[in-house]
């Protein structure tokens, strides 16, 4: 996976919109590699534009927050999506009433 494959998971990343969340392996789906979820991870963790590829938006396939998100812990995470009117409870978000379905 290179640079390319960055560029479709940053894409997907900005199609997320605000109040709603997408997981991991969703959005390796839309970069084109469904087993490539871990990845996904990795170039979140090195996105060069925190502002305006909105990684905060993204949380694995039980909803939860990631424990070393790139831009200061869960709690940062937990705080930008709550300012966007996702509820968290125990660092876990409900999937049912928040996931993006890409609509």
């Amino acid at each position: 996976m290179g640079d390319n494959f960055y560029s479709k998971v940053y894409d997907a990343v900005k199609r997320i919109p605000k109040g709603r969340v997408a997981t991991y392996g969703q959005i390796a789906i839309m970069a084109g590699n469904k087993r490539a979820s871990r990845v996904v991870g990795y170039a979140l963790h090195v996105n060069p534009e925190p502002i305006t590829v909105p990684c905060h938006r993204v949380v694995n396939r039980r909803g939860g927050l990631a424990p070393s998100f790139a831009f200061g812990g869960a709690e940062v995470q937990k705080r930008l999506l709550e300012a966007e009117g996702v509820k968290v409870d125990d660092n876990v978000v409900d999937l049912e009433r928040y996931q993006w379905r890409g609509d």
